[in-house]
């Protein structure tokens, strides 16, 4: 092989290690600039809230009888129990929504800590309880109550517990609406940033709270969940 060949070989794979050195650069720089385009992201919270109506009900009703003789108290307790489920079945609720508790019984006499001032050898406590989702027909009762009254039923009202049993129904819709708020959040942040929001990293969907609207609409509730969702920027 003559000098000229081989000076021109050598030329050859001079420039070939060159080219490969400049693509094996540009190679780590895309690499480089790829790691340094993962690692800018941006985390944001979207809320989404309803209002909704209770749509089940637990309401008891409780009363209180005293005297000396059970046979007599019994058939107190009877006739205001069948009152009481009188004017709930008359006005809307049956009776597989009405739970009648058996009467819890105080006896003074057997109670050696009793500090005699009881007047009475017993006392009798019985509670009525509705439990429906006929939510608007126990709020009409419960304003014409005083009926039990003109009867009289010595009841006071328990706890009412109001409940929103459809949660399942409403999820989907609002979670999409909480990603899209979140989104939302994201393209402003990538907005003043000079950026652009890219594919999502992570996401993390929040607890469901349901809580009275406020305390004196207990049959309202606010429906409330939070997603956490971290992004990409472009």
């Amino acid at each position: 092989m003559d000098k000229n060949n081989s000076g021109a070989y050598r030329l050859i794979g001079m420039g070939l290690v060159a080219l490969a050195i400049f693509f094996l650069g540009l190679f780590i720089k895309s690499g480089i600039d790829n790691v340094a385009y993962r690692d800018r992201t941006v985390t944001v919270r979207g809320l989404s809230e309803r209002s909704v109506a209770a749509d089940y009900v637990t309401w008891p009703m409780t009363y209180n009888v005293a005297g000396d003789d059970l046979l007599s108290l019994y058939d107190q307790i009877t006739g205001y129990n069948n009152t009481i489920v009188r004017f709930l079945t008359s006005n809307g609720i049956s009776k597989d929504e009405i739970s009648v508790n058996p009467p819890d019984t105080y006896n003074a006499t057997a109670n050696q800590y009793s500090s005699g001032t009881f007047h009475y050898k017993y006392s009798l406590s019985c509670t009525v309880t509705v439990s429906t989702s006929k939510v608007s027909k126990v709020r009409e009762l419960l304003a014409r109550q005083t009926d039990l009254l003109k009867e009289g039923v010595p009841y006071s009202n328990g706890y009412i517990d109001y409940e929103f049993r459809a949660l399942n129904a409403i999820k989907p819709e609002m979670i999409a609406d909480a990603t899209k708020n979140a989104r939302e959040a994201a393209v402003k942040f990538a907005t003043d940033s000079d950026s652009k929001v890219g594919k999502i990293k992570t996401a993390s969907q929040g607890q469901f709270s349901i809580e009275d609207s406020s305390s004196s609409t207990p049959f309202t509730k606010n429906v409330r969940v939070v997603s956490t969702i971290t992004y990409y920027l472009d």
